[in-house]
């Protein structure tokens, strides 16, 4: 089906490398008009011209650190002020951390927690602000199946993931009245530079590196899952359009797992 985000508007954060930037992608596929934060002004600028250009769509790109509340909002209201309106949010932008229980400091409390809970409690506040007054809208928060199961991420991420999915049911209880749906997706072992370093690490690496990585990476996760391949990016992306489109019009305070069945793994394979 073309055309599932035709006349809406989308914001995504962390849009310039995996999840995010395949998510981009598929909603300017789909019709959406975008606006794509992140912090590489380059890749941004020019990953917008090029899905502008591909697409027929209009999408720009404004620098924003999810770690300032006034970023967030600046993101939001520039994305009414380019489009006139908000209909989606997808606050994707995060990074893993490996603390444990008995290692945690407070500047890694301080920094997880206001990178991985804060960044989406801010981005509900802000789209909500734009959403109430236009009639409703889609909040799509990323989380991870961290927050179900243990040694899928570290001790602080996988706290602070299950935040977020308890917290997406409250958003989507108090702001359903108003039409604004919240829903998160929980990723389960997708293949994306987060797993040696994030976006900042692949970017000192060259294409040949980054390539070579991802070929080992998604062999060693489909060993690990049920249906025997790692997941995509792309899988995110396309559930993110399916909670972003009319389609899911009556799912709210919902967290989809998308994992090939990973979550229902006692112990991981050996082999």
């Amino acid at each position: 089906m073309a055309g599932r985000l035709q006349n809406k508007v989308a914001l995504i954060t962390g849009a310039t490398s995996g999840i995010g930037e395949a998510t981009a992608r598929i909603f300017a596929a789909q019709g959406a008009q975008l606006l794509i934060a992140g912090r590489t002004v380059d890749k941004g600028e020019t990953l917008a011209a090029q899905l502008s250009e591909e697409h027929g769509v209009r999408v720009i790109f404004k620098r924003t650190d999810i770690m300032v509340e006034a970023d967030i909002a600046a993101a939001v209201d520039a994305a009414v002020a380019e489009f006139g309106r908000l209909d989606c949010l997808f606050n994707n932008a995060g990074a893993g951390e490996r603390s444990s229980a008995e290692s945690v400091t407070e500047e890694e409390f301080a920094q997880v927690m206001r990178l991985l809970v804060g960044a989406p409690v801010f981005g509900i506040k802000h789209a909500a602000r734009v959403m109430k007054p236009a009639g409703g809208g889609s909040i799509i928060n990323n989380a991870s199946i961290a927050a179900h199961r243990y040694a899928q991420g570290g001790y602080l991420y996988s706290g602070a993931k299950a935040a977020v999915t308890h917290l997406t049911r409250l958003a989507g209880v108090e702001l359903g009245p108003w039409n604004i749906r919240v829903n998160a997706i929980s990723p389960g072992a997708i293949a994306t530079p987060i797993f040696w370093g994030g976006s900042a690490r692949a970017q000192t690496l060259s294409d040949a590196e980054n390539q070579a990585k991802m070929a080992k990476l998604e062999g060693n996760l489909a060993k690990a899952t049920p249906i025997p391949r790692s997941g995509l990016a792309e899988d995110i992306a396309n559930a993110a359009l399916f909670l972003a489109s009319d389609d899911s019009s009556y799912i709210n305070s919902h967290d989809l797992v998308v994992d090939g069945g990973r979550i229902a793994m006692f112990n991981e394979k050996s082999s």
